[in-house]
This record gives C-alpha cells, sequence and structure tokens, in this order.
C-alpha cells in the first residue's frame, strides 16, 4: 500500500504522516517502522527542525537517512517505510546535478516497489510562480513528482492546520 500526505510547511503533515504508519500496523519490539529521513543540508534552522523530528519518532522508527538513493534503502527492508520527505529529496537532487529525468525515473521505480510506504511531500505549488529559474524548475519538478506519487497512492492526504483530510482512496 502506497500513501501520500501532502501539506504546506508546518501544516502538520509529518506527525499526520507518523501517527497513521505506526496505526496501520501495531509495533513489535523486533518490527518498528523505517524513518527514512532524506534531509541531507543543514543549517541552524534546519537542524532545530531536525531535532524536533528526530525526538518525536526517537523510541518509535528505524531510522535511516538516504538523501539520494531512495529505492536502494528501501528495497532489503521488510516493514513499512515513511519517507520524510520527497521534496527535501528533490533539492538534493538538483544540488547533485540530477537532471528531472533522473528524478522522475527514480520516483517512478520507487513506487513500483512491492512494500508500504508512507510518502511526506510539501505542497510549494501553491504560491506565486517563484522570480529566479532554479526557483520555478524546483516548483516544476515538486508538482510533477507530487502528481507521479498521487497517482500511483492507495490513499492521498492533504493537511493543513493539523488536520488531514483525505483526498483519495476508500474511506
Amino acid at each position: 500500500m502506497k500513501t501520500l500526505f501532502i501539506g504546506g510547511i508546518k501544516s502538520g503533515k509529518s506527525l499526520l504522516a507518523e501517527q497513521y504508519i505506526l496505526n496501520q500496523r501495531p509495533q513489535t519490539k523486533n518490527q518498528k517502522p523505517y524513518y527514512l529521513a532524506t534531509t541531507e543540508f543543514i543549517d541552524d534552522e534546519i537542524q532545530k527542525r531536525i531535532d524536533i523530528h528526530q525526538e518525536r519518532r526517537a523510541l518509535k522508527f528505524t531510522t535511516i537517512e538516504a538523501p539520494l538513493d531512495l529505492v536502494s534503502a528501501i528495497t532489503p527492508l521488510n516493514t513499512p517505510v515513511l519517507i520524510e520527505c520527497t521534496t527535501m529529496w528533490i533539492n538534493n537532487m538538483l544540488y547533485h546535478q540530477k537532471s528531472k529525468e533522473q528524478i522522475f525515473e527514480h520516483i517512478e521505480t520507487l513506487m513500483q516497489l512491492d512494500c508500504d510506504i508512507v510518502i511526506v511531500h510539501n505542497d510549494v505549488g501553491s504560491g506565486i510562480i517563484p522570480d529566479n529559474a532554479l526557483a520555478r524548475k524546483y516548483v516544476d519538478i515538486s508538482g510533477i513528482v507530487s502528481q507521479m506519487i498521487a497517482s500511483q497512492c492507495n490513499e492521498v492526504y492533504h493537511c493543513i492546520a493539523g488536520i488531514a483530510t483525505q483526498i483519495k482512496g476508500k474511506k
């Protein structure tokens, strides 16, 4: 099963996705879900955000850091995986000079994996058109990636103000 939590920054999507994956399958001491962290570039403000996420998930998840190759990180796992988040992953890919075709191909491969994945994605396309080419490229790629992911997910939740509204899947 594939599930997407999408929303703006500070919409509550990460916490809601964490709660969702924990409720989907009862935890045992040996069978925690994986938390695949994608954030690679850190400044003081991003580090504070990472610290909050790490503290919140400390005993509930097994954390894997995979800033670029999501597929290789997930392939050997045998329990649900939460990817936090694909928009930071896109940032990493662009920083490392990966093409939009490589990004799209990786997402296509990811969505074909035979495992339960919960994906967190920032909705960055709800604002104005950015004033520079790199930001426009990022927003365009992010929008296409969100469409690719949502089309392959069993369930999609839009998050705002800490509330998830199901917009795709069985209710």
